[in-house]
């Protein structure tokens, strides 16, 4: 089992930006899906980003495109979400989590497609 620890979250004034790391231990990944998702209290859990780890291919919710960027640092075995012109919308705890081998390219993922996940970090954007 792959143990996931995000970091880099906070407090920024909308327009702002903020990266998020989700660094992995336990073993090293080959061809999982890591994905991100967020959650507030007035909503479920949701898909925000997902990139391939072998191909660095990504994958983002419309509400985010052209906005956030997911990279992903091999030697590190780390995965980022840098996100720019935050809104307050966007105000969540934020998850990453990684599937057990290779998910579907459809484009567009459920936290049931995830078998590990990281703690979460809080991200809060102002008006």
């Amino acid at each position: 089992q792959v143990q996931l620890v995000e970091t880099g979250g906070g407090w920024v004034q909308a327009g702002g930006s903020l990266r998020l790391s989700c660094a992995a231990s336990g073993r090293a990944f080959s061809d999982e899906m890591i994905g991100w998702f967020r959650q507030t209290p007035a909503r479920e859990r949701e898909f925000v980003a997902a990139i391939r780890w072998n191909t660095g291919n990504t994958h983002y919710v419309d509400a985010v495109k052209g906005r956030f960027t997911s990279s992903r640092d091999l030697a590190k075995n780390t995965v980022y979400l840098q996100m720019n012109r935050l809104k307050p919308d966007d105000t969540a705890v934020y998850y990453c989590a990684a599937s057990l081998g290779p998910l579907h390219s459809s484009g567009f993922y459920y936290a049931e497609d995830f078998s590990s996940w990281g703690q979460g970090t809080q991200v809060t954007v102002s008006t």
